[in-house]
């Protein structure tokens, strides 16, 4: 029997944690704050309240960049914070299940297991897991049978594409359009057609607003700075201006969709044509995402209904049930 378990879902923007021992779920925003004389002074959603309005003796940032980790120090101290709010302090000897990108390097799949490992855990044992597979896992797909199934995990930073069968990565592919892409593609347009400054969190409320909005023939109030006299700005937002803005960065994860359709073996393509493919992470909630997918492709779109939470889900299924714990593997199996 499994008790002192923790999965982990190491997101650039959000880290997800899942203690088998309390059967919960953790979600934070994997932020670290860091004051120059003091050290740590806040992580997770504290450090987020702190972004963009820290002065400059704090340094609020993100450890990951683009679906890997950029700052294995932050990141490390991080990780223990979590786990032990996570555990109590109750963590040694633990085991450790955590989601990995496919399309990246060796050696920086080698990061996310070195990670844990050096983190002071004390870990018993680690396994990692294909992130695509853990998020069809956590979308209720049985990943152990021939069907093939595309997932598109849209997160953060980057866009992570692949095509899945018998329990593997058929094909995947990772680019760098995600949420932040969106979020900075609103901030320079309003920047354009406004002459106003907006902040990341801004730019954010806008995007994941913009549905609601548009149902309610309603523009965005967005607050910022004036362009040319530096002074605090309100302004209203037309909707059709942040939607032609997002245009180039679903035209992108669109483009790439199609890419690796026409890599997908046909009895793949076959099962991919009538089952419609997997749109998922916390990126794909954006207003028409799902909708221009689904035309640009031809296929059925199915949304996640909890986008964000796929991976963990699937991860938390993975030590639930030993038919589907094949499909995490020890470092050895990445070769080294």
């Amino acid at each position: 029997m499994l008790n002192n378990v923790f999965g982990i879902d190491l997101g650039t923007s959000t880290i997800c944690i899942y203690n088998h021992d309390k059967k919960s779920f953790f979600h934070e925003k994997n932020m670290i704050a860091i004051d120059k004389r003091a050290g740590v002074i806040a992580y997770g959603d504290s450090a987020y309240e702190m972004y963009e309005k820290a002065p400059d003796n704090i340094k609020v940032t993100y450890p990951l960049s683009n679906g890997v980790i950029a700052d294995i120090h932050n990141m490390q101290t991080l990780l223990k914070l979590f786990i032990t709010d996570v555990s109590g302090g109750s963590f040694k000897n633990a085991t450790y299940y955590i989601a990995i990108p496919t399309d990246v390097t060796e050696v920086e799949k080698r990061a996310f297991y070195d990670l844990i490992e050096e983190s002071n855990l004390k870990a018993r044992k680690i396994f990692v897991v294909d992130k695509a597979v853990a998020d069809a896992i956590g979308l209720g797909i049985d990943v152990k049978n021939s069907q093939g199934v595309m997932i598109v995990d849209v997160g953060f930073n980057t866009t992570e594409i692949s095509i899945i069968s018998l329990g593997g990565i058929v094909i995947s592919k990772m680019i760098k359009s995600g949420g932040m892409r969106f979020d900075d593609a609103i901030r320079n347009a309003v920047k354009k057609e406004y002459r106003l400054y907006i902040g990341a969190k801004s730019a954010e409320k806008i995007k994941m607003d913009l549905e609601m909005l548009k149902e309610q023939h309603s523009p965005a109030t967005v607050y910022g700075r004036d362009v040319a006299s530096g002074l605090p700005m309100e302004r209203s937002v037309d909707t059709k201006l942040i939607d032609g803005a997002l245009q180039e960065y679903f035209d992108v994860i669109i483009d790439n969709v199609k890419v690796i359709l026409e890599r997908t073996p046909p009895e793949l393509s076959a099962d991919i044509y009538k089952n419609g493919l997997y749109l998922t992470g916390g990126g794909s909630l954006v207003s028409d995402l799902g909708l221009q997918l689904a035309r640009g492709t031809g296929l059925k779109v199915n949304l996640a209904e909890e986008a964000g939470k796929s991976v963990i889900q699937g991860i938390a299924e993975i030590i639930r049930n030993k038919r589907f714990r094949s499909v995490a593997y020890t470092i050895e199996g990445m070769g080294k």
